[in-house]
């Protein structure tokens, strides 16, 4: 079983930054990967950004350059930092995770797990 805790959401005006955390309880010590997503209201749920046990990282071309994940294997947690937030950036963010010894573009919500609760970013103008 797995269990994620995000945190770090919040209120932001434009041009700001916000890192998110998410937690990793596990029983396993299998290879996996960590993977944000965001939902906007009325809109489907999107690929943010990935990163593989291994160190491999992945990237939605919009937000490349402007969000950056990292890990901290010691404190089994995942971080998205996310500078020059835009209006648009406004999303529950969620972490996700998939169990794959290799690491890969998964895009897709399917592709993952388990979820976390999400956490609310909004980004005011």
């Amino acid at each position: 079983q797995v269990q994620l805790v995000e945190s770090g959401g919040g209120l932001v005006q434009v041009g700001g930054s916000l890192r998110l955390s998410c937690e990793v309880s596990r029983r396993t010590f299998s290879p996996y990967q960590m993977g944000w997503f965001r939902q906007a209201p009325g809109k489907e749920r999107e690929f943010v950004a990935g990163i593989h046990t291994r160190g491999a990282t992945y990237y939605a071309d919009s937000m490349k350059g402007r969000f950056t994940i990292s890990r901290d294997n010691a404190k089994n947690t995942v971080y998205l930092q996310m500078n020059s937030l835009k209006p648009e950036d406004t999303a529950v963010y969620y972490c996700a995770y998939k169990m794959v010894s290799y690491s890969g573009n998964y895009l897709l919500p399917n592709d993952y797990d388990y979820w976390g609760q999400g956490t609310q970013v909004t980004v005011s103008s």
